[in-house]
């Protein structure tokens, strides 16, 4: 008999994406307990909404009480080129990679409500979709559904894809038969912590976003602190450092999905011409 779930991995290949698998939704996890020690010791910084999401953001049924299974999808947006030579021109500015293409919540999700369709079709069953929109722990789901593993930089990274991959989650009140969870593969290599320029891990698998470059640019809304303004160097939206160090990039290829591709605009672009632009409004 074939499995139903081959159906929808093509239908998700047709869609674009490169990965999609299977967890449980329903099942225990230990990802809300370490997201509560997160927050408990502060490190989320000045994102209040961790914290009054946090009941929520607890467990996939949490979330929704209905969920069964998880379908995790993974798009991947490799660079061309190891942008870490970038950072050595200070007369450029740096835009993280994830943001040189088109807003990926855009790209994905109406993929995802395309497939999700197909699915409810399928099953009878209700399903609903994700994509880094609402309180849903979408890392920990896509170790769980075997997409890869959380590295000792807290984040996603592939034995396939390096750690290039945009998430996406459809939560079906449906069962499917699990696919088998990723291990971690990162030995005793430390290439992500030491690459980081602001010292961010507190230890291996912990982040303290205070510290980190991307928080620091992209979300933290207050003074810039004194401690990381050289560090920071020519960095205006995000930092790829622990991603583009991993030694699993090597596999990694560049994105083959257009709209997440960089535009040269958003590649080193010229500081001075930034600090030229002015706002109509």
């Amino acid at each position: 008999m074939a499995d139903p779930k081959d159906k929808i991995r093509a239908a998700a290949a047709d869609l674009g994406f490169e990965v999609c698998r299977f967890a449980s939704a329903s099942e225990p996890w230990s990802a809300g307990e370490r997201l509560a020690h997160f927050v408990e010791a502060g490190r989320h910084g000045d994102m209040g909404w961790m914290e009054t999401t946090l009941e929520r953001r607890a467990h996939p049924t949490a979330m929704w009480a209905g969920a069964r299974t998880a379908i995790v999808l993974g798009l991947n947006y490799g660079p061309e080129h190891d942008p870490l030579p970038e950072l050595a021109d200070r007369s450029n500015g740096y835009i993280s990679v994830y943001a040189r293409g088109d807003d990926y919540h855009e790209v994905i999700k109406g993929r995802l409500k395309t497939l999700a369709g197909q699915i409810a079709s399928r099953t009878g069953e209700e399903v609903k979709v994700f994509v880094d929109t609402a309180p849903l722990m979408e890392k920990p789901l896509a170790q769980r559904a075997g997409l890869g593993w959380q590295g000792k930089h807290t984040n996603l990274l592939s034995r396939s894809h390096g750690n290039w991959l945009f998430l996406g989650v459809i939560l079906s009140a449906a069962e499917f038969e699990p696919d088998a969870a990723e291990a971690e593969h990162c030995g005793s290599c430390t290439a992500c912590l030491d690459a980081c320029p602001t010292q961010a891990f507190p230890a291996p698998f912990q982040l303290d976003a205070r510290r980190c470059l991307s928080y620091l640019t992209i979300e933290f809304a207050g003074p810039w602190p004194e401690e990381f303004r050289v560090a920071t160097g020519s960095r205006i939206y995000g930092c790829d450092d622990c991603l583009a160090s991993c030694p699993w990039n090597k596999f990694a290829a560049a994105a083959k999905e257009g709209r997440v591709q960089a535009r040269d605009s958003l590649v080193s672009p010229r500081l001075a011409d930034l600090a030229a632009l002015d706002d109509p409004s």
